[in-house]
């Protein structure tokens, strides 16, 4: 008891000097419902325009999308940069005949959007046909000129119960 109350004496300082950095103000803050809404839908069409590209193999889009210091880790566990990503793109390595996305949530902290996502897809790629569902995230994060860019993209294969192969 007297451990914990000498831990709240010691906390109470940090927490108070906490609360008052502009971090702390801006998570209670927010961003207002009307303008959270308006966000959420530029950040819901550029998805689906992501989406769209992919589909069509669009490097022309993707790159417009992609932040410069752009960063994914693939399914693989594979690092790609923007260029690598994009000339895997142009390279016709891959082509996807479906790409269903469900269960998506979109949370922002400041300039900052989070993209949690089930892509569910069909294709080809150099190794032969790929299928599967992945849970992926993407970040956003609007630049100086007020545009939002990825800047970062990981997914993983969902694996069913008992599912042990690679």
């Amino acid at each position: 008891m007297i451990r914990r109350m000498a831990l709240g004496v010691l906390l109470a300082p940090v927490l108070a000097v906490w609360t008052q950095t502009p971090a702390a103000q801006a998570s209670k803050a927010g961003m207002p419902r009307t303008e959270r809404h308006e966000v959420r839908h530029e950040i819901d069409q550029l998805e689906d325009k992501w989406r769209n590209a992919i589909l069509k193999s669009d490097a022309a889009v993707l790159e417009s999308l992609l932040a410069d210091d752009y960063m994914a880790i693939t399914p693989s566990g594979t690092l790609q940069t923007k260029q690598e990503s994009l000339n895997y793109v142009r390279s016709g390595r891959v082509h996807f005949t479906t790409f269903d996305i469900t269960d998506r949530k979109v949370r922002f902290y400041g300039t900052t959007a989070l993209v949690t996502s089930v892509a569910t897809i069909l294709g080809t790629n150099a190794e032969g046909p790929i299928s599967g569902s992945f849970r992926y995230t993407r970040v956003y994060v609007r630049d100086g000129k007020g545009a939002w860019k990825v800047v970062s993209f990981e997914a993983n294969r969902i694996r069913e119960p008992g599912d042990h192969s690679k």
